[in-house]
Order: C-alpha cells, then structure tokens, then sequence
C-alpha cells in the first residue's frame, strides 16, 4: 500500500508541476523532483504572481507557507538565493519556490498573500541585506540596532566588525572595532565523500 502511495503522490506532483510549466511557462524557468518534492525556479519578478497562482488555484492549494531563508554563493552573478517553502495540506503535498537575486534588485514582500512572510523575510533582510520592496516593517530582527553589516553574507569576517563587551569602569556594556584585518576566504566546495580516491 505505501508503494501505491508514493507512485501516486509522485505521479500526481510531476503532472501538476509539468502542467505548471506548460500553464506558466514565462513564469517557471527550471523544474526539479527529487525526494517526493517538486522546485520550482523562477525569476525573481514572477515569485509574487507564482505564489498568488499557488496558493489560490484548485488544484494546488499550497496555503501554509512553512519558511523562506536565504542562502549566498558569491561567485555567482546573482549571489543570493531565495527560497519558499511550501505546504498542501488539502494534497498533502511541499513545493519549493527558489529564485536568485544580486546585491541591488529588490524583491517584492509576499507577506499580503501569507502574513507568516514578514518575520521570515526580516530575517533574509537581516542575515543577507536581500531587500524585500512593500514590506510593512523591513527592520533588524536578530542583530543590534546600530548592526553593520549581514553576517550570513559569506564575505563577512568571522570575527565581525565590532567587539561588544562589559566596561567595569565605565559600568555599561561599550563597542569597540576590532583591530584584526581578515582577507577573502576562499570555500572549496568539493567533497571527499562523492568521489572517493580509489587505493
């Protein structure tokens, strides 16, 4: 029975999503099924009118939005990538909606279509500096008011910018720059684990 199951719901999530495609086509710009789980890769302007079209039609119903994070690859053009994470519950069913942003190209806020957004998207604006347009309150959610900087941006220095720190003279917590210079790091994203050296 549970083999049943899973061809079902794979069966089921590929037609949906192969008719996403053919139904949206300037939308979508790549698709992927892996695990049970469909992604769906947009354009960063067509995320908005996407996750609209999912949450609303009949034969998605994607209504929860689970989580949206970020994730930073600097050596590509548009080094930001930003990810919905979606749930049918009437379909029983997750999607994923990733779309790549630069530096400088704002994203349109989705919090008017799923409120739960606002949080999320303050912590991608926090963590990252992607800069999310119509949000009703894009502010520091995790860091220090007077925070330079987005500490999940791989460039960041581990160290940061500031030491904080207690002064027992002065009887107040105080900030001080830290005087240790940090270069570019440099991340090898191979792994000994995929291709294993054969002795």
């Amino acid at each position: 029975m549970m083999g049943n199951y899973h061809v079902r719901f794979g069966s089921r999530v590929i037609a949906s999503n192969a008719c996403l495609r053919l139904t949206l086509p300037k939308w979508i710009h790549n698709f992927q099924f892996s695990k049970r789980e469909a992604t769906l890769v947009v354009h960063a302007e067509y995320v908005f009118p996407l996750l609209c079209f999912l949450k609303n039609h009949s034969n998605a119903r994607f209504r929860v939005l689970i989580d949206v994070c970020g994730v930073d690859y600097p050596s590509r053009k548009q080094r930001f990538e930003v990810v919905y994470n979606l749930l049918s519950l009437q379909y029983n069913s997750r999607i994923r909606v990733q779309t790549s942003v630069d530096e400088i190209t704002p994203m349109n806020s989705v919090v008017s279509i799923f409120p739960s957004a606002g949080w999320w998207e303050r912590e991608v604006w926090d963590m990252f500096g992607v800069y999310f347009t119509n949000h009703p309150d894009l502010r520091r959610i995790l860091t220090d008011y007077g925070f330079e900087g987005h500490p999940l941006r791989k460039d960041f220095p581990l160290s940061g910018y500031l030491e904080v720190r207690y002064d027992d003279s002065e009887k107040r917590v105080v900030s001080e720059p830290i005087e240790m210079a940090q270069e570019f790091r440099y991340f090898d994203f191979t792994s000994p684990w995929i291709h294993p050296l054969n002795t």
